[in-house]
């Protein structure tokens, strides 16, 4: 069997087209409002449609999920079946249809109204029953489909999602979401590794005693003053100020005595610390902390505070742990 490689480049090309006439649509006023609406909406973004619409619809209620914008799919059929007790008032509704008069659609519109949500249609015909009737609508128009026959959903259904997307991401960046609001998100899998943070992957917490000690006490002090702190392969190093000022390890400590023995003990901590090291804030992404301890072969660093004020100490196992690939 021979596939025609010209024809599928065709369905790209013209998917690609239809998509790139919808930058219109976006830089309108009826999408400022929309982004409006979903901005201001205190409870969900309730997102619908039926057959390929509602595939979409559900891709795009995921894709606000995941940035920060509480979204749920109902099915219009099942919506007036009972699920409409999922529905409140201060609720959104994005009503997906190309056609924009699907009965299934048309029904939920009217009963939503009747509820009091506000409502956004997304369709392709601007002068179809739904989008006459809701408070906002995306009308991207009319597309010749990709298929051979003209019939089976695929340049409109990719200009719904493009569409879907534009408002989620519009929102998110209008909502200043960040990386580390995303990783709260994705807590699983490999992007949920790299999205950590130093303050959720450090095994210390805001009530645990931090081996902290002043410059000017003696090792014999130091060593005594941390005995009983959560972790012992690192001491960090604070001047008055509170502010971190070095750091002593374990392998600072075995050369300290391998070249003095006992004498060592009455050596002062400023002496033996490693002054201006490395540091990360609870901020900082593990990803980031990895790479420092790779760069610099180092197993613990210090954690701060935006003053430079110790607040933990992550180790490497730490990291390892979470299973964070480089």
């Amino acid at each position: 069997m021979k596939f025609d490689a010209q024809y599928a480049q065709q369905v790209i090309k013209k998917e690609a087209q239809a998509v790139d006439s919808l930058s219109e649509l976006v830089s309108g006023g009826s999408f400022a409002l929309a982004c409006e609406k979903i901005y201001n909406c205190k409870s969900n973004v309730v997102v619908s449609g039926i057959g390929k619409a509602g595939l979409i619809g559900r891709k795009i209620s995921a894709t606000m999920a995941s940035v920060g914008i509480p979204s749920i799919f109902l099915h219009p059929s099942e919506a007036v079946h009972g699920d409409l007790g999922r529905v409140c008032e201060k609720d959104l509704a994005v009503l997906i249809s190309y056609g924009g008069k699907t009965a299934e659609m048309l029904r939920l519109m009217q009963v939503l109204k009747q509820m009091s949500v506000q409502t956004i249609a997304l369709t392709g015909k601007p002068d179809s029953s739904l989008a006459a009737n809701c408070d906002v609508s995306l009308a991207f128009g009319s597309f010749e489909e990709a298929c051979p026959l003209g019939l089976a959903p695929t340049v409109s259904t990719t200009c719904m999602l493009a569409v879907g997307d534009a408002l989620a991401l519009t929102v998110m960046k209008a909502k200043k979401f960040t990386k580390e609001d995303f990783a709260k998100y994705h807590p699983g899998g490999s992007l949920g590794a790299q999205l950590i943070t130093v303050e959720q992957s450090m095994d210390f917490t805001k009530t645990d005693k931090l081996p902290i000690v002043e410059k000017e006490l003696t090792i014999a002090d130091m060593l005594d003053k941390t005995s009983s702190t959560k972790r012992r392969g690192a001491v960090m190093v604070a001047g008055k100020s509170g502010r971190l000022e070095g750091i002593i390890t374990d392998a600072d400590l075995r050369r300290l005595f391998m070249d003095t023995k006992s004498e060592g003990f009455s050596r002062t901590v400023e002496s033996v610390m490693t002054a201006n090291c490395k540091y990360v804030q609870t901020s900082t992404l593990a990803s980031e902390a990895m790479a420092i301890f790779h760069k610099y072969r180092i197993d613990e660093l210090p954690v701060v505070d935006e003053d430079l004020r110790p607040v933990g100490m992550i180790d490497v196992q730490d990291i390892v742990s979470i299973k964070l690939s480089r």
